[in-house]
């Protein structure tokens, strides 16, 4: 078992930046991939960005490529997501997970936090 919490978010004008943490505990972090995604009142929840197991690859969706960075650091068993640029409808609850493999497919991955939600304000 993994257990994952978020934290992070808040409210933000367009334009700034948040960063999200994503603190793990339980299995070590490090076997698992890791991966971000949101989901808006009303909407599917959204692949945002995912991470290898040592942090080598990333891969993120296009609506946050060059605004989002998707980062790790094992040894503090936390995941993060630095968002710049942010913009009104980047606005839903954000959720980190982790997994086997690196997908963009939420139901790949095994584990979830309860979410953050992010607020931006035009």
């Amino acid at each position: 078992q993994v257990q994952l919490v978020e934290s992070g978010g808040g409210l933000v004008q367009a334009g700034g930046s948040l960063r999200l943490s994503c603190a793990a505990s339980g299995r070590t972090f490090s076997n698992n991939v890791m991966g971000w995604f949101r989901q808006a009142p009303g909407k599917e929840r959204e692949f945002l960005a995912t991470i290898s197991r040592s942090g080598s690859f990333a891969n993120y969706a296009d609506s946050v490529k060059g605004r989002f960075t998707v980062s790790r650091d094992n040894a503090k068993n936390t995941g993060y997501l630095q968002m710049n640029s942010l913009k009104p409808e980047d606005t839903a609850v954000y959720h980190c997970a982790a997994g086997r493999s690196v997908d963009t497919r939420a139901e790949r991955y095994e584990y979830w936090g309860q979410g953050t939600q992010v607020t931006v304000s035009s």
